[in-house]
């Protein structure tokens, strides 16, 4: 028959991605930063760093536990901008500059939730990338 396996169940997967990251976190003391947030149409990665661009924290909408269509919402980008959140107050960070990504749907209530948390936001930027004619369009189709 062999061995029996125990399968010991942990907790929900918001609570594994809060204790990642948080023992390295508590040693250092950032008092500026900048936050970068990029929506994408299927997800939302928002990375924190400092003013020398070393990143202190990242998290996305799919390492919280939101999984397929549910990662692009509105309402996982403000979960991940809490999470972050809690990470800045961890280092103790105060200015935070934010620089936005992407035209996803969670680009303003991630700015929303995180500026809800009581940070000093000197600035917003937005770095998305815009072509500029870029390359020659394909003929038309004849049918």
């Amino acid at each position: 028959m062999g061995k029996k396996r125990i399968i010991k169940k942990s907790g929900s997967g918001a609570e594994e991605a809060k204790s990642r990251g948080a023992v390295s976190l508590a040693k250092k003391r950032v008092d500026e930063g900048v936050l970068y947030i990029q929506a994408t149409y299927n997800n939302t990665i928002i990375t924190l760093a400092d003013t020398a661009g070393n990143v202190l924290a990242w998290s996305t909408a799919g390492s919280l536990g939101f999984k397929g269509t549910r990662k692009s919402t509105p309402y996982a980008a403000s979960k991940v901008a809490e999470f972050i959140a809690e990470q800045a107050k961890i280092v103790k960070m105060q200015k935070v500059g934010i620089m936005v990504k992407g035209i996803g749907s969670g680009r303003e209530s991630a700015i929303r939730s995180f500026a809800g948390k009581g940070f000093d936001i000197p600035y917003i930027k937005d770095m998305t990338p815009l072509p500029h004619n870029g390359p020659k369009p394909s003929k038309p189709r004849r049918v």
